[in-house]
């Protein structure tokens, strides 16, 4: 299977996959031009849409994609989202013949209440739940259950490749250094990032091990963490420290 990460409006990424047929599905198309143009330039014939959450960032290319196309959406239980031919909640599978692929579904509310994740074929698509550094803004959740969805995210095999919705790896490593300045793993993470971006790569997909060694939001527990909790008078629980560090986050000017 070939991953295909497709840059489109500001900072997102569409993402595509497609077999050596030519069978392919695509991932939070927020804008139907960067698709059609690999679908075209490839051969590709687009089977199924998967949708993580409605943020029109992630949507507001779909309905275009499945007129001409007549492929499968599939999407969250949200009556925002309008053409989903099937709605998956928690534990559902999404299981294709063309191409040959099986994503696990996994609601990961908090950026919004409706977000759901797929893994599956060694790839995890998170939207804006997971970030490489970084997490979601809270939107329509709060921070338990944000803090919940992510580590329901971080049990998930190490070996999975995440694949979420935007090119912020940089800006949440300058953040993330701040809280974490001693962490090797992160300022290696920060240094390939930057090598990335100046020849014109993503930084993504990563595997999910090294979101597990670098990022803050994924490590909440760890002394690093709590020590820069307990310095900002951010309270002893888990749910308290992992509010503190998004509303750090949110204010963070670097």
């Amino acid at each position: 299977m070939h991953v295909v990460p497709l840059p489109a409006l500001a900072d997102n990424y569409i993402w595509l996959l497609h077999d050596d047929g030519g069978q392919a599905i695509v991932v939070d198309p927020g804008d139907a031009g960067p698709v059609e143009a690999v679908l075209s330039g490839r051969a590709l014939q687009l089977r199924a849409i998967l949708l993580t959450h409605h943020h029109g960032d992630h949507i507001a290319g779909a309905a275009a994609l499945r007129e001409r196309h007549g492929a499968t959406v599939y999407g969250p239980r949200d009556e925002r989202i309008s053409g989903v031919d099937c709605r998956l909640g928690h534990g559902d599978v999404v299981t294709l013949d063309l191409p040959q692929v099986r994503f696990e579904v996994i609601e990961v509310p908090g950026h919004t209440r409706s977000h759901i994740a797929y893994a599956g074929e060694g790839l995890l698509f998170c939207g804006d739940t997971l970030f490489s550094l970084g997490c979601g803004r809270l939107f329509e959740g709060t921070p338990a259950q944000m803090l919940a969805s992510l580590e329901r995210l971080a049990a998930l095999p190490g070996d999975l490749k995440v694949c979420c919705g935007h090119e912020y790896t940089q800006a949440n490593g300058r953040f993330a250094r701040e809280v974490d300045p001693a962490n090797s793993s992160l300022a290696a993470r920060c240094d390939e990032a930057a090598e990335a971006r100046a020849h014109g790569r993503p930084t993504l997909p990563v595997p999910l091990a090294s979101e597990l060694a670098c990022n803050p939001f994924l490590r909440i527990d760890s002394e690093p963490l709590t020590d820069w909790a307990s310095r900002r008078h951010a309270g002893g629980s888990r749910v308290e420290r992992f509010a503190a560090l998004r509303a750090a986050k949110d204010a963070f000017q670097g």
